[in-house]
């Protein structure tokens, strides 16, 4: 599969790289997180927080919203899902990387999705991307076999269990497994019981 640096004009309907945030403090912060041999998610973490580009990124990128950063941390080379929010995604590439990325207007009228129409961005390490709220996304791929770190920033809540399962009305809210997360799985992604399984095609797999 071909990987698409995210400085390139490809990535522009997807997401966009920032510049201007000094992101050192929060890389070398992260040097500390665990690393495990799957997949760890973790939605908010106060150390991190409380660095002064917290707070810089809660004024200048979420327009002084209420914000959390945590990380997704480990070792993954499968898509294995896709979800959204209705919020962007602010990333931070500790380490090499690759984002797989597919867009919410390509979801059929039945909540699948083929997977032939997701490509993958290669995030060098020490770049700040935005992931637009219509950007399909996942855990990130590793480049190595040591890995990857990933700092995950969105709004306060996201990613957290729910109070209660939403009635189906639309349709759209059996894809919902956590607040502020849409989420569409693959038959061979591992996911529990609840996960709404529709990605058809290949679980891409780097």
């Amino acid at each position: 599969m071909e990987l698409i640096n995210v400085c390139s004009p490809e990535f522009r309907p997807y997401g966009r790289v920032i510049t201007g945030y000094d992101v050192d403090g929060l890389m070398k912060a992260m040097e500390s997180t665990p690393l495990p041999e799957d997949v760890v998610y973790v939605a908010s973490v106060p150390e991190l927080e409380a660095l002064p580009i917290g707070a810089e990124l809660s004024d200048g990128i979420y327009g002084q919203m209420e914000i959390q950063l945590g990380y997704c941390n480990g070792h993954n080379k499968k898509l294995n899902a896709l979800e959204y929010h209705r919020d962007s995604e602010v990333n931070l590439a500790v380490t090499d990387l690759v984002l797989l990325l597919g867009r919410q207007q390509d979801i059929e009228e039945d909540f699948t999705y083929d997977t032939s129409k997701v490509k993958a961005f290669l995030v060098p390490a020490g770049t700040l991307v935005e992931v637009y709220a219509t950007t399909l996304h996942y855990a990130p791929c590793q480049t190595e076999d040591s890995g990857f770190r990933c700092v995950v920033v969105l709004p306060r809540g996201t990613n957290t269990d729910l109070d209660h399962k939403p009635h189906v009305k639309c349709g759209e809210e059996k894809l919902i497994t956590a607040r502020n997360k849409w989420l569409i799985g693959h038959e061979e992604g591992g996911l529990d019981g609840g996960a709404w399984i529709g990605l058809k095609g290949e679980n891409i797999s780097l």
